[in-house]
């Protein structure tokens, strides 16, 4: 049976193991979206996953969804990144960049920038500003014409990445951001090319991820997807077809991996594996569920056909989490409350396990 800690082949990397770092937001960066010291040592101390992914960046200002999240559309935004990268590979890890554009779930007190999305259709609830919750807003419907631009945003992010060290780079299409938002049925009420049908609902993931595989290379080119997870009201009619449907359009475009948060029927998703012809990555857990994602849940899906399997909360306060679950040590718990409080504490301050004397 496949374990969590063979090495696996990667595109041009070699895993030492099966364990990857899902992406998770931490709001740390500095001011203009830069990625600082303190982020260094973070994902570098995480660095014997077999691969870490890191939390959302934004591919332009627009794309932005929450304060305190780095970018990289700037040429400062990638310098402050290359110290990461080089602390990361320094301690022999290897490290891909989440491309994440908010579309609607963003803020004009965020950005300065009205909220582009599908449609004038507003997310439910309240999203993050600097000044706390607000509402939602509505955003503006992009015209036809400016669809493609926003999905090249996704590209030039991935360059940009390239340059700044990365080994490569995740599009988010998950969760009710950009990329989800144009696959729903409740977020997209388009009648152009880009909305209605299954074929329209996908055309903006597709583009998005083939301008990017363009730019870096399939093997550097992943994308995550959260099926029927219904984030921010992006609900999903369909679900086996739609997602069925996209992943026929990247399968001939040798993608480094697809990653599939467990948000709908196990049944459904193990369908999907069978249409999917290259490497899974599946969160066996359902995002900010009650659970986290133990290595029971990891040899479950492993036994369905995963290839490798991240695991994000675990990650928070336990940077050796790979050597804990190898040796069937004690998983430590995090304090919630540091999530996004900003500062080294509950970021940087959880230590390696220690064996008693």
């Amino acid at each position: 049976m496949t374990s969590l800690f063979d090495r696996y082949r990667l595109g041009a990397l070699t895993l030492p193991n099966r364990v990857v770092m899902a992406p998770m937001t931490r709001v740390r960066a500095a001011a203009g979206g830069l990625a600082t010291p303190s982020m260094a040592a973070y994902y570098a101390q995480r660095a014997t996953a077999g691969l870490i992914v890191t939390e959302g960046v934004q591919p332009s200002l627009v794309g932005q969804s929450n304060p305190g999240t780095p970018g990289l559309h700037t040429d400062e935004q990638v310098a402050s990144w290359r110290p990461v990268t080089d602390a990361v590979h320094t301690n022999g890890g290897r490290i891909f960049a989440q491309i994440m554009h908010g579309g609607r779930v963003s803020h004009p007190d965020t950005t300065g920038m009205r909220p582009v999305a599908p449609s004038a259709v507003a997310a439910p609830g309240e999203v993050f500003t600097p000044a706390g919750p607000r509402p939602a807003p509505v955003p503006r419907a992009l015209e036809t014409a400016e669809v493609p631009e926003h999905a090249l945003s996704y590209a030039r992010a991935a360059r940009r990445a390239v340059d700044a060290g990365f080994d490569g780079v995740e599009l988010h299409g998950a969760n009710g951001y950009l990329i989800a938002q144009f696959l729903s049925s409740s977020a997209n009420l388009r009648t152009d090319g880009y909305g209605g049908s299954i074929a329209g609902r996908v055309r903006f993931a597709v583009e998005a991820v083939s301008a990017t595989v363009e730019a870096v290379g399939g093997d550097r080119t992943g994308i995550r997807l959260s099926p029927g997870a219904g984030f921010w009201g992006a609900e999903e009619t369909d679900i086996p077809e739609l997602y069925g449907a996209l992943l026929a359009e990247l399968s001939s475009l040798d993608l480094a991996y697809v990653h599939i948060e467990v948000t709908t029927d196990e049944g459904v998703l193990v369908e999907l594996r069978k249409a999917w012809p290259g490497t899974l990555v599946v969160n066996p857990v359902f995002p900010m569920g009650p659970r986290q994602t133990d290595k029971a849940a990891a040899d479950h899906w492993l036994g369905l056909g995963a290839d490798l399997i991240s695991f994000g909360r675990a990650f928070i306060a336990n940077p050796d989490l790979v050597e804990r679950l190898r040796q069937g040590l004690p998983v430590a718990p995090d304090d919630e409350s540091t999530w996004y409080q900003g500062g080294d504490t509950g970021y940087l301050t959880y230590p390696a396990y220690r064996h008693a004397a």
